[in-house]
């Protein structure tokens, strides 16, 4: 955010900036969702709604994930949510007493363990590395594993790697917790971009063998509707009359509008618009992937599901701080520095989010290869 301000800045005296610090898709919602909101608009009033969503929308939801993941979820359990944030929000009240210990991998998104700083968790960061993709593994959380312990929190795929843990993997590492009596928090908020497997099937969503598990996600990435802040979550059955609870007192209910409208993201036609954009980042990812590679620039695990690519940059005596703001000063080009998302390697990566338009993205690759090559001359001289 900070980088946006500094890039919105520059634009206000005239530069254009190649913004790929944001994961904010630049399609916007569906055409028939948008047609949706202008029908809600005329509709008349827009009252309340129950605080844990419209009984259509939550139907949905739960039939989205029967037709796109093989999973049979009851509507009962769907929690319609102000964006994926306040689903964390309800999720970490509900669950998080002062005193417990999460963990949670580094890097990560940060927002996540500030819900869980929030009501006195003690975060746990768990480092990560290329090996894994940056992803916490079994063996990681049972070396890190205390008898203060309360629950862990994943995000697959994740931000800001755009990696993914392997389904096998994560299985494994949520029959562990489980069987420990502990809470699993699965972020799925980018599963609906991630790569089919080596046999052409989608990824599977963490209820495939834990039904269990807390699960959040959101319409802003797959949907490509950030500004309108609907998400949700999946709870065990337990807990849905205290998220009902919360969700009262916290915000009263979702967006009326973007409820009523958002209906329209399950129709086949809006399905195959956003199925298609998954199939235009894969060619935006090429088109970074390449040029960063000509660039000679690492990527130590390559992406496959959330639109971020997390490259090295310790070859120019720079940490990743220094880079961006160099990047940004000297080539127009925004990025994001790994210190937003933990501590382990931090100074060392950057994330690039392929978010934006072909056109913006080649501009930004070659931009950013100028300056990387200055940068080596430098380095060199």
């Amino acid at each position: 955010m900070e980088f946006g301000k500094r890039a919105a800045a520059l634009e206000a005296q005239g530069q254009h900036v190649v913004k790929l610090s944001l994961g904010e898709p630049d399609f916007g919602a569906p055409p028939a969702v948008l047609q949706a909101l202008e029908q809600v608009a005329r509709s008349g009033p827009l009252p309340y709604t129950p605080a844990l969503g419209i009984p259509a929308l939550r139907a949905a939801i739960a039939a989205f994930y029967q037709s796109a993941h093989g999973v049979h979820v009851d509507a009962s359990r769907v929690i319609v949510t102000a964006g994926a944030s306040a689903a964390l929000l309800l999720v970490t009240a509900a669950l998080v007493d002062p005193g417990d210990e999460v963990i949670v991998g580094d890097p990560s998104y940060p927002c996540n363990r500030r819900f869980l700083d929030s009501f006195g968790a003690e975060v746990r960061l768990v480092p990560t590395g290329a090996a894994t993709r940056f992803q916490l593994d079994l063996a990681a959380v049972q070396s890190h594993w205390t008898d203060r312990t309360r629950g862990l929190m994943v995000a697959t795929p994740s931000n800001p790697t755009g990696t993914s843990v392997p389904p096998d993997e994560l299985a494994a590492l949520c029959a562990w917790v489980r069987g420990r009596g502990a809470w699993r928090i699965v972020d799925e908020i980018y599963l609906g971009l991630s790569d089919a497997d080596l046999q052409g099937r989608p990824a599977r969503s963490v209820l495939t063998f834990d039904p269990e598990a807390v699960v959040i996600n959101s319409f802003s990435k797959y949907f490509g509707m950030t500004g309108w802040r609907l998400g949700w979550c999946i709870v065990p059955e337990a807990m849905v009359p205290v998220m009902e609870r919360l969700a009262q007192n916290y915000y009263i209910c979702p967006s009326a509008p973007a409820q009523q409208a958002a209906l329209a993201c399950f129709t086949p036609e809006s399905l195959a618009v956003c199925e298609a954009r998954r199939t235009e980042f894969r060619v935006r990812r090429k088109l970074v992937m390449d040029g960063l590679a000509y660039m000679g620039l690492p990527v130590p695990a390559p992406p496959d599901g959330a639109f971020y690519v997390y490259f090295d940059v310790s070859g120019f005596g720079l940490d990743s701080m220094r880079f961006c703001e160099r990047a940004l000063e000297e080539a127009h080009v925004a990025l994001t520095p790994g210190g937003d998302f933990g501590r382990s390697g931090a100074d060392a990566h950057v994330r690039l989010s392929y978010a934006a338009s072909r056109t913006e993205l080649a501009e930004g690759i070659e931009r950013l290869g100028r300056f990387v090559a200055h940068l080596r001359a430098a380095v060199s001289a």
